[in-house]
């Protein structure tokens, strides 16, 4: 492995994918990325070619490697982080989807969900799976495609579907249709796998109807995944690491105690904290696996919030009040808050800690006075209110105390967010100086996968803070704002069932 420095992340997001080429010190040497579709067919529907996808994450790891200046033979490994839960059935003798990729937002599978509920799985999948019940995850996907597309339920009983989250196509392409595995981080997520024994659960397989010959193989998240097709990048380059983007966060953000904490603001926003070797029970929340390294199993305490970042993005591409999603910032500043306007994203559902997938979105307190920058202030604070939802439901019952965040992201640039993160939680925020973590994550996990770092210690020793935000908010004023954030969250309760249209 003489020479071969670098590793190469391939992050597979839900709006876009990206391709960095990291350095032994953790730094950033070249780096390309790319948005793909988003596909509506109908009101809450959400959906991706994953044809698209493949072939984006391909692209942009071409260009990252010719504008680091290297030869692919100097990449050690690769590392793959993605959007977790979104899931993709295809044949496995021509590799072609059967059907777009489900996103992991998409709410066309509630139905069957629901019948799930009646049947009363919801305390057997919670038990075994960590997760509660919700269209969110990848198994309702499954039959669902089943069911919609002719003849694929016979063809995956068949052994002739395979079945996968993102980074499960995307290596299994990768390798040539060799490697058709996942790791625990992502099977944790799809609502099949068993986190206390450690394996796919037949018996909620077939009270879900999922053939189980359609599974990926789980390994470690540093584990081997196969090696690139050479005409891929001119290289045959090893692939060691693979996680879900928000385990991949906490890794990148070293949080390898037990305790630790990250929040990313990505397309959503995602809370996680390392529980150590036990998982760790929360209501709201959800318990999954972190990652497995070298054999060993470290779990995670996670609460999601389906609209976080994508809140900017409908600002900016459906509303059009902003240029760019940097523009927040100066549009935030000009106002001294919001005028009393919230504006909750409960564009499809909400998910932790209410786990409602009826509400939907809503401005509230506009008044002739109300102008531009109050709405978009609003939106931006919408993503720190959600956090403390998140961090409320994790200290509820006292036994855990919260003193810093860790943050990343691509919207944790934005200082007016991270200050107003910090005021309203009462906590110090941190903003490290890389906060691309998903990546990050991703490529540590490949580098001890292919033995670039020798340790969790030597990684640890890297994580370097570029600013603390401290509380400056008054108690009075915080809880003040808060209360009426709530108010306006109860307003966008069940509103999908209230309202027919």
């Amino acid at each position: 492995m003489m020479g071969k420095k670098y590793i190469m992340a391939l992050d597979a997001g839900t709006t876009g994918v990206r391709a960095i080429i990291f350095g032994k010190t953790g730094c950033i040497i070249g780096d390309a990325s790319r948005e793909f579709a988003q596909i509506f067919p109908k009101p809450g529907w959400v959906e991706h070619d994953a044809a698209e996808i493949l072939e984006s994450q391909i692209e942009v790891a071409r260009q990252a490697i010719n504008k680091a200046g290297i030869c692919p033979e100097e990449i050690r490994a690769i590392g793959v982080t993605n959007q977790r839960e979104s899931a993709v059935i295809w044949d496995k003798s021509t590799g072609k989807p059967v059907y777009n990729a489900i996103c992991w937002q998409s709410r066309q599978t509630a139905e069957i969900v629901e019948k799930w509920v009646e049947s009363g799985l919801t305390d057997e999948i919670r038990e075994k799976t960590g997760l509660v019940i919700d269209a969110y995850f990848s198994a309702s996907k499954i039959p669902w495609i089943l069911s919609e597309v002719s003849g694929a339920r016979q063809r995956a009983e068949n052994g002739e579907l395979l079945f996968g989250t993102i980074d499960t196509w995307l290596i299994w392409n990768l390798t040539g249709g060799k490697s058709h595995l996942t790791d625990y981080s992502n099977a944790s997520r799809t609502m099949l796998y068993n986190i206390v024994k450690m394996d796919w659960d037949e018996e909620l397989c077939r009270k879900m109807d999922i053939p189980m010959a359609i599974l990926p193989r789980v390994i470690d998240s540093n584990g081997d995944y196969g090696t690139t097709k050479a005409a891929l990048f001119g290289a045959e380059i090893p692939i060691r690491g693979d996680a879900g983007d928000q385990q991949a966060a906490l890794f990148g953000q070293a949080c390898f105690k037990p305790g630790m904490a990250k929040n990313t603001f990505g397309t959503a926003g995602v809370y996680v904290m390392n529980t150590g070797d036990k998982p760790l029970f929360k209501e709201g929340l959800t318990t999954t696996i972190a990652w497995g390294l070298n054999g060993k199993i470290s779990y995670g305490l996670e609460g999601v919030i389906f609209i976080s970042g994508a809140a900017i993005q409908w600002l900016r591409d459906e509303a059009k009040i902003i240029y760019t999603a940097a523009d927040t910032e100066w549009y935030g500043f000009m106002v001294p808050d919001t005028g009393g306007v919230y504006l909750v994203p409960a564009f499809v559902g909400l998910c932790a800690p209410y786990w409602d997938m009826y509400a939907r979105g809503m401005i509230i307190g506009i008044t002739r006075g109300t102008t531009r920058n109050h709405l978009i202030r609003a939106g931006l604070e919408a993503l720190a209110y959600q956090t403390k939802d998140i961090i409320n439901a994790v200290m509820k019952d006292g036994t855990i105390a919260i003193t810093e965040l860790r943050v990343d992201g691509g919207a944790v640039k934005n200082s007016l967010l991270c200050q107003f993160q910090s005021d309203i939680l009462g906590v110090k925020v941190i903003r490290p100086k890389i906060t691309e973590m998903t990546a990050l994550g991703a490529a540590y996990l490949a580098g001890l996968g292919s033995g670039l770092w020798a340790s969790t210690d030597e990684i640890a020793e890297q994580w370097e803070v570029d600013k603390e935000f401290q509380p400056e908010m008054a108690p009075e004023y915080r809880d003040n704002l808060y209360h009426g954030w709530q108010e306006a969250v109860k307003l966008t309760r069940g509103w999908a069932n209230k309202v027919k249209v």
